[in-house]
């Protein structure tokens, strides 16, 4: 490489725009791509563009930015379009601020929305508030990108004046304006897509996914930790090829460690869709809807490529961003960073009395787990009483408590109950509750309740297991969303946490993420806030014992 760093580097280029693979040299000068020349003769590697993540909350990771880049750009992602909704429910623009200044400290190419739903609905309390001033100052900003998913769809068809102000906001700069609509079908649909919503993540049926095509919808096929929808998605991005993208959405570090967009690619090949389909789909097709700068191996383009083994087996040799090489299959070649974690933490701790739920004859509405989806299903039970009267969980019939408690004011923890982890004994609890996040905590009996979700409360933020004297904590300081810590560090006591889990009988693939998404309040069906229990469905607050009169 010269002074100015100027390189060639030859191997069997992947031209995602003409749709061709071809031995060439690419010339690189100054961070930017001078000529593709085709050769005779090349290396058996294969040179192509790096993967975009299309839609993905980089706090999900409990990582910071910058650590979060030393975990992807090693499996070839040179790029995200990330929502900032995480931080912003907690902190506000100040947590916006923190994300895009961290992000600058890595080479990988963040792209940050405004977030459009602070807080997500009006069914839980946040710790900040994004009005239609905030976002459209927001959205004026050239480091700001896109309108971020746009979750309260039920205001957009009601024509509620904040949602729509905030869209129109986003369409009169010129910027995009992503969606969240599942399930969402018919006329309804129709509507949501009218406003000017022009993608949608949140599709888990084919026909679902045609429909929303068929709108002009472009669909972001998901698969991460919590929910996995590629699979079933796969025939869109065959029959419709130029209107899908792919993303992780929500990555817990465990999964982070063994791969990231590369994942989902091989995954899709392997299921019958041509390798030039899915590499567009991972690459030119986010580059060009959110009109990214990020190069596509054309001249005059950023020089952000990869190198990688034969596209059937495609695992990343290296990765280059703005011509200079950030990692390879060793790991990053970037240091990570010191930073000052800020966060907001106001809640008290809790009491035995404080998660007594008074019962009638026992029987109550139940949440429904669904593993490796976000939505969930609805049941009844009937549970036990103690000798004091009060509702106890059924562990027998995997019927356990759910607890939320206000983070950001001491208020009475909201209590329901919730089927589907498989715990036997013990409690989980987490900071992380989307997307309000306040302490979402599930357990079989109240005393490893009460220590979980106090663990928490002490370390102002974190992941947390009880289970008598046996006790674990993952700290995450900054917006109780995320560590200080190296990623790998992140990686490995999130998996103990979770074999702690499995150890006390739960069966589901992601238990922390499952729990997480049990208070998010604008997917399907119930949903636990800390206002109460939820039915998303019919947008109103029900009562979690079935005999008590204001049940519904």
């Amino acid at each position: 490489m010269s002074t100015d760093g100027s390189f060639v580097i030859a191997g069997q280029v992947v031209d995602v725009i003409a749709g061709t693979t071809q031995p060439s040299e690419v010339s690189v000068r100054e961070g930017r791509v001078v000529a593709v020349r085709p050769v005779r003769h090349a290396p058996n590697r294969w040179i192509m563009p790096g993967f975009i993540d299309a839609h993905v909350h980089i706090e999900s990771s409990m990582l910071t930015p910058v650590e979060f880049a030393r975990m992807a750009a090693p499996f070839g992602t040179v790029a995200t379009v990330s929502d900032p909704h995480e931080i912003a429910n907690v902190l506000g623009l100040p947590g916006i601020d923190f994300m895009l200044a961290n992000a600058a400290m890595s080479p990988l190419k963040f792209h940050f929305g405004a977030s459009s739903c602070v807080p997500a609905s009006p069914f839980e309390t946040s710790g900040a508030t994004l009005d239609v001033a905030a976002v459209r100052n927001l959205l004026r900003r050239p480091d700001i990108h896109f309108l971020s998913e746009v979750m309260n769809w039920p205001g957009v068809i009601a024509g509620d004046a904040a949602v729509i102000g905030k869209i129109e906001a986003a369409r009169a700069l010129g910027k995009p304006v992503d969606g969240h609509a599942p399930g969402l079908r018919g006329s309804e649909l129709a509507v949501y897509v009218r406003a000017g919503i022009a993608t949608d993540h949140e599709t888990f049926e084919l026909d679902e996914g045609r429909e929303k095509i068929a709108l002009g919808m472009k669909l972001i096929l998901r698969q991460g930790s919590g929910a996995r929808n590629l699979d079933a998605l796969l025939p869109l991005l065959d029959e419709f090829p130029n209107r899908c993208m792919l993303c992780t959405d929500d990555i817990h570090p465990d999964l982070l460690e063994s791969g990231h967009i590369d994942r989902l690619v091989r995954r899709a090949i392997r299921g019958g869709v041509s390798h030039m389909k899915v590499l567009r789909a991972a690459t030119l097709n986010p580059a060009l809807h959110y009109g990214l700068d990020v190069g596509l191996l054309q001249p005059g383009d950023s020089a952000d490529f990869i190198v990688t083994t034969n596209p059937n087996d495609l695992r990343v040799l290296e990765t280059w961003i703005a011509g200079v090489k950030v990692a390879n299959a060793s790991g990053a070649l970037f240091p990570s960073v010191q930073m000052k974690p800020l966060n907001a933490f106001r809640t008290q701790a809790v009491s035995l009395a404080d998660i007594a739920l008074a019962g009638h004859h026992g029987r109550v509405h139940v949440i429904d787990v669904v593993d490796g989806q976000v939505f969930t299903g609805r049941s009844t039970h009937t549970l036990p009483l103690t000798s004091g009267g009060a509702l106890a969980p059924d562990p027998d019939d995997d019927v356990i408590k759910l607890v939320v408690v206000n983070r950001y004011r001491p208020q009475r923890p909201a209590i329901a109950f919730v089927r589907g982890f498989g715990l036997r004994e013990g409690a989980l609890a987490s900071s992380v509750a989307h997307d309000s996040h306040n302490i979402i905590a599930c357990g079989c009996n109240d005393s490893d309740l009460v220590e979980a979700i106090n663990a928490v409360i002490r370390h102002k933020g974190g992941l947390a297991f009880a289970q008598g004297s046996r006790r674990a904590v993952l700290k995450l300081p900054v917006a109780g969303l995320m560590s200080d810590r190296p990623g790998q560090a992140v990686a490995k006591d999130y998996r103990e946490l979770t074999r702690l889990a499995v150890g006390t009988g739960s069966s589901l693939s992601a238990p922390y993420m499952a729990l997480s998404f049990l208070a998010l309040t604008v997917i399907p069906r119930l949903k636990l806030s800390d206002l109460g229990l939820v039915d998303t469905e019919a947008q109103a607050f029900i009562s979690v014992a079935i005999d008590d009169p204001a049940a519904q």
